[in-house]
């Protein structure tokens, strides 16, 4: 990897790099929750969950010895674990949750609440201060997804949505820590120590949960448990923690409210659910509103006087 130093690498370019990078994450994570209903079909959430988060960390274990990462030190052990608890526990049990009661292309519309989660968490935790435009568009456009979700109907499962609404909160604190985390140890790192902390409980309970015979399970639901394992759990992660270190944790994580489009696409191609015209519209609005919120995403510097 090339390494360059503050000089010789502009804002914007770190910036720009950032917001290409968490673009691909965002791609990658769009079909998260399509791979996932198709594999809670075959497979129990609880063992999808943990199964999911012991293969990912064992290869995220095996990449760590190859490449002979420096072991944490004992203060990131802490924000470590919260990362462990909110993307490697949290969102991929309550949403595996959630889709046994809604559709994938009902819960993927809740991810357009997660830019502001993020957001949040990136002020109380990431110590960044956007401007009050920003939050202005960061809420328009979630109330566009938001309103879409009503519109297609919120009503399916109060469950459901509870559900779907505690994993936006697990996965933005996740979000936001792993990102503080990655500005010193890197993002590929941070997401391997984090499934590598998790996978002295994940693999006892991928052991308890272990199904009894996998001979009526599809498939397609395999493949799914495959793509939540290796993409959605893993790779994904590299370009995405990569992106929020790199452009800003407020600011890239606005890319999240795209999410929600690109995952009802697949939802409509591998799973022939229903999806809306309208979803042109509201997609082009939150299109807008992402522009918006990534050009005032930076708090103003402060003039000094004389």
């Amino acid at each position: 990897m090339i390494q360059h130093s503050k000089n010789s690498q502009p804002g914007h370019s770190r910036a720009s790099s950032g917001w290409v990078s968490g673009l691909v994450g965002v791609l990658i994570f769009s079909g998260s929750l399509p791979a996932t209903r198709i594999a809670v079909q075959g497979l129990d959430p609880i063992f999808l969950t943990v199964a999911r988060a012991t293969i990912a960390g064992t290869l995220g274990l095996i990449l760590l010895l190859v490449f002979r990462e420096t072991r944490p030190v004992r203060r990131d052990l802490l924000p470590l674990l919260i990362v462990a608890l909110g993307v490697v526990v949290g969102f991929p049990l309550l949403t595996a949750l959630a889709l046994r009661h809604i559709t994938s292309a009902h819960a993927v519309v809740f991810i357009g609440l997660l830019p502001l989660s993020t957001a949040i968490f990136g002020v109380l935790r990431g110590g960044e201060r956007p401007q009050a435009a920003f939050w202005l568009f960061s809420a328009l456009g979630s109330c566009a997804v938001v309103a879409f979700a009503v519109r297609n109907g919120l009503h399916a499962s109060p469950l459901g949505d509870a559900l779907m609404l505690a994993a936006i909160v697990a996965c933005g604190l996740g979000y936001a820590e792993g990102a503080r985390l990655s500005r010193h140890l890197g993002g590929w790192q941070v997401i391997s120590w984090a499934l590598v902390l998790s996978l002295p409980v994940m693999v006892p309970l991928t052991w308890w949960a272990w199904p009894a015979s996998f001979a009526g399970v599809s498939q397609a639901a395999l493949w799914g448990l495959a793509y939540v394992s290796l993409f959605s759990m893993l790779i994904g992660f590299v370009f995405w923690y990569r992106g929020l270190a790199l452009g800003g944790i407020a600011s890239v994580g606005q890319l999240q409210l795209l999410q929600p489009f690109f995952g009802l696409l697949l939802a409509g191609v591998l799973l022939h659910e229903q999806v809306p015209p309208v979803m042109i519209v509201v997609t082009v609005i939150v299109v807008a509103c992402v522009a918006g919120a990534r050009r005032f995403a930076r708090a103003v510097p402060v003039r000094q006087a004389g």
